[in-house]
């Protein structure tokens, strides 16, 4: 499995909010680069990188995400969970804890009686997780640690050796360490050996890409999102994980995941590495570092990160789902207005320009993040449509996310509108609230998506046809349901229909009526709605001029299935059954022909019907 590793389209928002965060932090500048290792001492302070990636393989990154740099006591989480695959849980408990320490990384915490480590996120555990990689020569656990990781990063990694050399000239406290590890038996071979291994490993060089990749694979279960290759066995990611929450920031840690939230792991180098299970994973690289031995700038963003996203791993989404039900154009899927053969068929040449995105369930960042970049990574359309009729509930997050989106579009020339939204209270809140700088009432007007797409439609077709078909018939002759009779048949046919005119807002026809006869619309407009019990009525087709209405009950002389309601002054001829039934004797010619137009009325209303039905049973989500 191979994903495509690119980055996010300028119009996305959260690569904005990224490059947002960046710039302020940019001018952050409280802490110092690390200097014990003498080799760390020469980081530009200004280096200063953000990244995300998704589990299902996207990256967003800005600033100096390409930047190598050596990836220290971040390597002590996934070198503690190659040991778990060699040893598994309960024998490797005997050699490191899993207790919080409370104190400094560096710092000698070992159990007063077994000698025991506390935990393998400070340097005495990692030291001793090192040393549990089984193999046969230092060199072979090393390059079991470096493949290790590298599937984890999902590319070969190399050391960077002058500060693997620094590391080893100055590392006197953790040789000590190491020999008193081996004082206790906690390592077994020679310790100074381990020691050197575990130099090695915190000098393997990475990038702020590498760490987000890193964070998204045990955010993923292990399973490299890029890449599709296993990291290490799913059962031992939440050990992983679960360490990292309770030590990872050593003694920052309680303030961290009650500020952030999130699984993390931090070295001195000034790379940050944070988990959020099931959804992402984010990297941020600066080398300034606080008192606590992490990189300043990395933690107000992190902190930031997580309230702007809700990203705190105890206020988790109710499940996992595919935010985006389907995606459909209007030259797929139109609207139920009646349209002329002419508007039809322009509509499938420019309907790609109107684009209709349903969306459905519980909407909060990583479900929306989706959303924004499937649809900032395409062309835009003329029009955007986001139908919320099938969304359950929707976070302050993903709500600013979705308006942040319809601006960006909106500056770019698309028009965008919301639907189904009013049972979506933080939605409506996040797009009324900017009604000052945005047209956001413009953007709610519409109850419904069919509405939407019919507003839409008279948009494409005003432009696309600058000579419309006439909204009145001068005619019967011109409507379909003479076509192939000769004119004097016409004329006889003419005779025995009744005119009728129906005021704007009075019914042509109510559902559960017979049906004793079938209208021919000749001037205006009414639509058909569905009686839906305790709720709205719902539109089933809007006619205009040409159009036939009550077909299919006349065939059938079933009862009226949908109640027909003028939306302006319409004006009708009505052929009343009696009178059809009397033409099969007086001229059987035209009888037949009638009959054949009735049925190729209903077979266009079913084709179109089944069509529709098609797009929304076959359509994928990134059609459009």
């Amino acid at each position: 499995m191979t994903t495509d590793h690119r980055s996010c389209d300028e119009l996305s928002p959260i690569r904005i909010r990224l490059e947002e965060l960046h710039r302020r932090y940019q001018a952050f500048h409280e802490g110092t680069v690390a200097t014990y290792i003498p080799e760390l001492a020469h980081a530009n302070p200004d280096w200063f990188a953000i990244c995300l990636a998704t589990t299902d393989g996207f990256i967003y990154e800005v600033g100096d995400f390409a930047q190598p740099f050596t990836i220290q006591s971040i390597s002590k989480p996934f070198v503690y969970g190659l040991a778990l695959e060699d040893n598994g849980r309960n024998a490797l408990l005997t050699k490191v804890g899993v207790e919080p320490s409370g104190d400094a990384f560096n710092a000698i915490s070992l159990h007063k009686t077994n000698g025991r480590p506390l935990n393998p996120m400070i340097n005495a555990g990692a030291i001793a997780t090192t040393g549990q990689v089984r193999a046969s020569s230092p060199t072979e656990r090393f390059e079991r640690i470096r493949a290790c990781i590298g599937r984890f990063a999902g590319r070969p990694l190399e050391v960077d050796v002058g500060v693997y050399e620094s590391e080893s000239r100055t590392g006197h406290r953790n040789r000590a360490i190491g020999h008193l590890l081996r004082n206790f038996d906690v390592l077994t071979d020679d310790p100074m050996a381990d020691v050197e291994v575990y130099f090695r490993q915190c000098a393997i060089s990475v990038t702020c890409r590498d760490l987000a990749v890193m964070a998204a694979t045990l955010a993923n279960h292990g399973l490299n999102p890029m890449t599709g290759e296993r990291a290490i066995s799913g059962d031992h990611v939440e050990c992983v994980l679960s360490v990292m929450a309770s030590c990872g920031m050593y003694d920052y840690a309680g303030g961290w995941i009650y500020h952030v939230g999130m699984p993390a792991k931090s070295g001195v180098a000034g790379g940050v590495l944070a988990v959020l299970p099931g959804q992402l994973g984010i990297g941020v690289f600066s080398p300034r570092l606080d008192d606590h031995g992490n990189s300043a700038r990395a933690i107000r963003v992190c902190e930031e990160l997580s309230r702007l996203w809700d990203l705190h791993q105890f206020d988790p989404p109710p499940g996992a789902h595919h935010a985006m039900r389907l995606a459909y154009t209007a030259a797929d899927h139109g609207s139920t207005r009646s349209r002329s053969a002419a508007e039809r068929a322009c509509l499938r040449r420019h309907g790609e320009g109107i684009r209709v995105v349903e969306l459905q369930g519980s909407l909060m960042f990583s479900s929306t993040e989706r959303i924004v970049r499937d649809l900032s990574n395409r062309e835009l359309p003329s029009f955007l449509v986001i139908d919320c009729h099938h969304v359950t509930e929707v976070n302050a997050a993903a709500a600013a996310l979705l308006f942040e989106l319809a601006d960006r579009f909106a500056a770019r020339g698309t028009t965008v509108l919301l639907t189904h939204a009013t049972h979506l209270a933080p939605l409506e809140a996040a797009f009324r609230r900017h009604e000052s700088r945005s047209p956001a009432e413009s953007r709610l007007r519409f109850s419904t998506t069919d509405d939407a797409l019919e507003w839409c439609e008279d948009a494409v077709l005003e432009k696309a046809m600058p000579s419309p078909p006439p909204r009145t018939l001068d005619r019967l002759a011109d409507h379909g349901l003479v076509r192939g009779l000769t004119a004097t048949q016409v004329e006889r046919l003419a005779a025995i229909m009744k005119p009728m005119i129906v005021r704007r807002g009075d019914r042509l026809v109510t559902a559960g009526d017979e049906a004793a006869s079938i209208i021919l619309l000749i001037r205006g407009l009414a639509s058909a709605w569905n009686p839906i019990p305790g709720g709205r009525d719902r539109r089933l087709a809007t006619f205009t001029a040409g159009a036939m209405v009550g077909e299919m009950a006349f065939a059938e002389e079933s009862p009226r299935s949908a109640t027909v309601i003028a939306e302006s002054d319409v004006e009708c001829l009505v052929l009343q059954r009696s009178d059809f039934d009397s033409l099969r004797d007086t001229d059987p010619g035209i009888h037949a022909v009638v009959w054949r137009n009735i049925a190729c009325a209903i077979a266009d209303k079913l084709r179109k019907a089944n069509h529709d039905l098609g797009v929304y049973d076959h359509a994928p989500l990134s059609r459009g």
